[in-house]
């Protein structure tokens, strides 16, 4: 092997093990948390993902008629929650499942096709648990900081609806709609790094999530 080549190859598996360690890490605290908190006698509701759902601090204040769990694990792609979809999802054997991602995978120059096609295989394996689940796959969202993406984001997301039609017990969360302002993404609904977002983008996802949950929900928009 060229020199150069070697020294790519190094490189690429140091960044990929080094995620892989990051994600290892956060799942078992993850576990760690919700061995303590969570009650298995209780109807469980997983959002899980990337960052958006990490990130989403008041998500059971919002909705405190249910036992939410959130396994939100920051920079994960679909393919990284089919590896650890026992951990974050199965084990809490939940009656409904929100799932965001697609949104980091774009970025990394994975095709919509190709997110679409793990997205099945942890909609697949989700039914092979045995339970009746309902799963809202949540629309890759529009950020500032990203909106060079947004014709593959909306043909994602066209998938992602598309796929919802066609599948029994899918559903589709319209999250992109709701953060644009006319054709241009809001710009008051992020923090500083314009990808994440602020209560007011939380607000926002409250709006279109709430619908799903089946309840009246006593949060309020502020």
């Amino acid at each position: 092997m060229k020199p150069l080549l070697y020294l790519l190859f190094l490189f690429s598996t140091i960044v990929i093990g080094q995620q892989n360690s990051a994600f290892q890490n956060e799942v078992l605290a993850l576990q760690m948390k919700y061995d303590t908190i969570w009650d298995v006698k209780k109807e469980t509701i997983v959002f899980t993902g990337s960052s958006s759902i990490r990130m989403w601090k008041n998500l059971e204040a919002m909705f405190p008629d249910h036992q939410i769990v959130n396994t939100g694990f920051g920079g994960s792609q679909a393919s990284d929650l089919l590896k650890y979809e026992q951990e974050l999802i199965l084990k809490f054997k939940p009656k409904m499942v929100f799932i965001y991602e697609g949104d980091n995978d774009i970025v990394s120059h994975k095709k919509p096709r190709e997110i679409i096609g793990t997205t099945k295989q942890i909609i697949s394996n989700i039914k092979k648990s045995g339970n009746d689940v309902q799963i809202i796959l949540i629309a890759a969202k529009p950020s500032i900081s990203r909106w060079g993406y947004k014709r593959t984001y909306k043909k994602l997301n066209r998938k992602f609806k598309k796929l919802a039609r066609k599948e029994s017990g899918v559903e589709y969360a319209d999250v992109w709609s709701a953060m644009l302002d006319g054709k241009n993404v809001k710009q008051d609904i992020f923090l500083a790094d314009k990808l994440h977002m602020n209560q007011k983008g939380y607000d926002l996802w409250f709006s279109v999530i709430a619908p799903f949950m089946n309840t009246k929900n006593t949060y309020s928009l502020k």
